[in-house]
């Protein structure tokens, strides 16, 4: 008898035991986002070669990181072809958005439609992609750098003839440049004398046309670089081939090398684009349409523009002039870049 007891005793704490094991899991799930779908970010660029791009995509991945959703990032080393196949490899992962950095703006409306059709919203960043399905727009307001660089070129010389030795004509954002710096110069006896277009961002080319406008005898009375690296370049030419003289030159992006080349003297001036904030506002916006938020609701502005396919939503970021006198204001107080950087012997 007492051993029937026994058996039954164990055998009670036995299915007990198994019944508040059973029940565990169902308890733990019951308040678990372990089941929610995690928020996956296609990063399309063209090219890493560039600081500004790196620091780019830096603050993006922390930012999209910190809303809680993955970055895969594809990188096209300069090739549309490579990056229309990484565009439909991120349509294959069904990543929920796409931000793309274009490397030719009228080369990826075939593509673009592939992923809309899937439901996959595209947002162009920085650059514009043109006759295009895209969803939104997101940049530093391009034309008004081409209208703050001549307005500060008109204060800095006195000289009528002007040259352009930008970009790729295929970055839209060299055309818009071109039309801000139109805007303020119609009125005045200023004039373009000519325009160089810096293929594939190809430094050594647009060193070359500096030597060439130094060695035909048509040196300008200021030059309009499309960013800083190109004037970087122009700079490096003149020191060389034309040293007793200073011809203003700017650009855009301050960069840390255009940053000390304006504390020493050499480049007139940069056009700060708030890039920390552009990235962050690009990752936020990215998540909030991969939660489902509509792109009117996202934007949250009446602004558009037409990128040839249709009116576009527009999210524009205010440049800024970086001079000698306001530099430690601008880019040193901000933290873009330190002081130590900046007027490094």
């Amino acid at each position: 008898m007492k051993k029937l007891m026994i058996v039954n005793v164990l055998l009670f704490l036995f299915v007990s035991c198994g019944k508040q094991k059973s029940a565990s899991p169902v308890a733990a799930n019951s308040g678990s986002r372990s089941d929610e779908k995690k928020i996956v970010i296609g990063f399309s660029i063209d090219t890493l070669a560039l600081e500004r791009w790196q620091r780019d995509l830096d603050v993006f991945m922390n930012t999209a990181k910190e809303q809680g959703a993955d970055v895969i990032v594809q990188n096209a080393g300069n090739s549309v072809d490579e990056q229309n196949r990484q565009l439909l490899y991120l349509a294959d992962r069904k990543v929920d958005v796409v931000v793309v950095v274009p490397k030719k703006r009228d080369s990826l409306t075939e593509t673009i439609q592939k992923l809309r059709t899937k439901g996959i919203p595209v947002i162009s960043y920085d650059r514009l992609i043109t006759d295009a399905n895209i969803s939104m727009y997101i940049t530093v307001d391009t034309e008004k750098v081409g209208e703050l660089m001549a307005k500060q070129l008109l204060s800095e010389t006195d000289g009528r003839n002007w040259y352009c030795i930008l970009g790729p004509d295929e970055d839209y954002n060299m055309t818009l440049i071109k039309q801000g710096v139109g805007k303020v110069i119609n009125n005045t006896p200023v004039r373009i004398t000519g325009t160089f277009y810096t293929a594939g961002w190809n430094y050594d080319l647009s060193y070359q046309e500096a030597v060439n406008l130094v060695t035909t005898g048509r040196i300008p009375d200021a030059i309009i670089c499309g960013n800083d690296s190109v004037a970087g370049s122009v700079i490096q030419a003149f020191s060389v081939y034309y040293p007793e003289r200073h011809i203003p030159v700017c650009g855009q992006d301050a960069d840390i090398a255009a940053c000390q080349n304006i504390v020493r003297g050499l480049q007139d001036f940069t056009v700060y684009k708030p890039i920390t904030k552009l990235a962050e506002k690009a990752a936020e916006c990215a998540v909030l349409l991969a939660r489902g938020n509509s792109v009117e609701d996202v934007v949250q502005g009446q602004d558009r523009i037409n990128n040839g396919y249709g009116n576009i939503p527009v999210i524009w970021l205010e440049p800024q002039i970086v001079t000698k006198a306001n530099i430690d204001d601008v880019i040193i107080k901000s933290g873009f870049h330190t002081y130590g950087e900046v007027y490094r012997k």
